[in-house]
């Protein structure tokens, strides 16, 4: 199950990432918002962070203006590795390197289409294990506050 929800900025990206997670049979829950009205953007962070860390999806997916302030907003919570991603390597990379759990994209900075495909690859990029793991672990002591760099 994937964590989908966006602010006004980025619901055009999510209305097409919807759509292409129906026709691919990918179940997903809406976190919301449910039109391009003005709301704040830490709500929706928060709600699909929270369904990630407790486990209710396996991924999430945040739209926003930038993908910028979403992403930020869902860092804070522990346990998400959400990254911003505007280009296709980026969305490979954050996968196999980074093993994020959320992708962040901006409304004004990418169209649609770029939207499906990089959620495409995210989805079906797998986790890069050897020192990548070692270097998650290390991003993971420095939120748990025992990093020792």
């Amino acid at each position: 199950m994937i964590a989908l929800g966006c602010d006004h900025g980025g619901y055009n990206l999510m209305v097409a990432i919807k759509k292409y997670l129906d026709e691919k049979g990918i179940a997903y829950k809406d976190f919301g918002t449910d039109s391009d009205a003005s709301v704040d953007y830490p709500v929706y962070a928060y709600r699909v962070a929270k369904a990630v860390t407790e486990g209710g999806c396996e991924l999430g997916i945040l739209c926003c203006g930038t993908g910028i302030g979403i992403s930020m907003a869902a860092n804070k919570v522990k346990g998400v590795r959400a990254a911003v991603v505007n280009n296709e390597f980026g969305a490979e990379m954050t996968r196999r390197h980074n093993h994020a759990n959320i992708l962040c994209m901006g409304g004004r900075v990418i169209d649609e289409a770029q939207a499906v495909k990089f959620t495409d690859i995210f989805l079906n990029t797998p986790e890069e294990g050897g020192r990548h793991d070692k270097r998650v672990a290390m991003v993971t002591a420095i939120e748990d506050g025992t990093f020792e760099g």
